[in-house]
């Protein structure tokens, strides 16, 4: 259902009290999604706004589900190419395919490396199932990496849970290096940090705490994580493929992002992605990118279950 917002078309899929609101020209975010009237994402840190190639994340509202493609990281690739950062596709105005009701179908085509890239939003009971495909539509091999990046309000104490199988995780990065350096391997979901102090890293901490770390794991082989809302009785199940999907990251910001802002993030991101770093051209240096030939395409998915209002 297509709705005007003050600057901004959005569609609105609804499925009983299960709500999700799309805005197809800020690259497809996904900026509300309610259950029971609960906003379950991190809402704008600045007004929503048209995005350019160049400009930093944090420049932006920072807020809801957006898709980090071809890289999280700005990196330059081995050919000289830029790609942005958080990717090229945040910014692309979508095209509305085929809506409903209950289903929205967005695309756009990049130009940074020109991958065409569909999703599908449907909708069903209290699950919100994104379908992916992204199709090299030039007459070279492309490389590609590809990264989730909801961001899930959260209050402190929440609990972020992953299944048995994840024992340790690897820190991207940490801010103020609370966590260590960059590749420290740290076990999950207690950690045992350098100074000898430990951290709950599965635990939500205050907005005051000022934190801010990325870590990623080999997504575990029973294809979801939950992140419960404890103040509110909500659960949040995130499923996805790991065989499509092989890795997972995490992003656990309490008040340490953007540095100097006055509005900061205060979320969990849980990030089913194809490589365990955020720059392209680190994956591609490691062997760990995807690669599309001329024609070629390739899918995935990721489901959001809310269940408990």
């Amino acid at each position: 259902m297509a709705q005007n917002h003050p600057a901004f078309e959005t569609l609105t899929l609804e499925a009983g009290s299960f709500t999700a609101t799309i805005y197809p020209a800020l690259g497809g975010k996904v900026g509300q999604l309610q259950l029971g009237g609960v906003e379950l994402l991190q809402q704008p840190l600045k007004p929503y706004a048209e995005r350019d190639l160049f400009m930093g994340f944090e420049e932006s509202d920072a807020s809801g589900i957006d898709e980090c493609l071809p890289s999280v990281a700005a990196c330059i690739l081995p050919d000289g190419v830029f790609v942005p950062d958080h990717g090229e596709y945040w910014r692309l105005p979508c095209a509305v395919t085929a809506s409903s009701a209950t289903s929205a179908t967005l695309t756009a085509t990049g130009s940074v490396l020109p991958l065409r890239f569909d999703r599908t939003f449907t909708l069903t009971g209290n699950e919100l199932r994104i379908e992916y495909r992204v199709e090299n539509v030039t007459s070279q091999p492309l490389p590609w990496a590809w990264c989730a990046h909801p961001l899930y309000t959260v209050d402190a104490g929440d609990v972020l849970t992953l299944p048995e199988s994840v024992k340790e995780v690897t820190l991207e990065g940490s801010g103020g290096g609370r966590l260590g350096a960059s590749g420290s391997k740290l076990a999950w979901p207690e950690a045992s940090l350098a100074n000898g102090s430990t951290a709950r890293l599965d635990v939500a901490a205050p907005v005051t705490s000022g934190y801010g770390d990325k870590l990623f794991t080999a997504a575990p082989a029973e294809g979801w994580c939950v992140l419960e809302r404890r103040q509110h009785g909500i659960r949040l199940e995130i499923g996805f493929d790991p065989a499509l999907t092989p890795y997972l990251g995490l992003w656990l910001c309490y008040g340490g992002w953007p540095e100097g802002a006055a509005n900061r993030q205060n979320a969990i991101a849980i990030e089913p992605c194809t490589a365990p770093m955020d720059s392209l051209a680190q994956a591609i240096e490691s062997g760990q990118q995807r690669t599309l030939a001329p024609g070629e395409a390739a899918s995935w998915w990721m489901t959001i279950r809310a269940s408990g209002k």
